[in-house]
């Protein structure tokens, strides 16, 4: 396949990228040292059966329930412009939802100074319940989901190419 071809693909997923970088610094700037928003002036549900099956286990609070819907909103705005968005846009937009949240996670341990990479790891990253070869689950899942959204959202892309003879 040509890099001509793969070039938006790649630029796509470069700026997603920087996107989840610089918000990694919004919210070391925001939370500090304490990771999951554990200091902020802000309502906390800690254990509930509902964020066991849709939050990980982690807790719930004020400035997650308004971060997370926000940023999808902020992922969608793009399909607003198009005539008639598809499954496949939809499916670009929640693979790169799904990519910037994992990066972005990532990105505050590797950049907190109260943390760093070394950091990440079921004994500090407690908020993080669960863990397969030293990272969070959703890290393995989210990549694995991510990944086949991308692939289905840019298989128009992909289906046409002809080898070189």
């Amino acid at each position: 396949m040509s890099l001509q071809r793969l070039l938006p693909l790649i630029c796509r997923l470069i700026f997603v990228s920087l996107l989840a970088i610089g918000f990694a610094q919004v919210e070391i700037q925001i939370e500090g040292s304490a990771g999951w928003g554990a200091s902020l002036p802000t309502w906390r549900i800690e254990n509930h059966w509902l964020l066991d099956v849709f939050w990980g286990g982690r807790a719930m609070t004020g400035y997650h329930a308004w971060v997370f819907p926000w940023i999808a909103l902020f992922f969608h705005w793009p399909l607003l412009h198009l005539e008639r968005p598809t499954w496949r846009d939809e499916a670009g937009v929640i693979a790169a939802i799904i990519q910037f949240w994992i990066i972005e996670d990532a990105m505050w341990f590797v950049m907190n100074p109260g943390f760093g990479w070394q950091a990440l790891n079921p004994a500090v990253a407690h908020w993080h319940k669960h863990w397969l070869w030293g990272l969070p689950v959703e890290y393995w899942g989210g990549t694995l989901v991510m990944l086949g959204l991308l692939w289905y959202s840019q298989r128009r892309i992909l289906d046409t190419y002809t080898p070189p003879a």
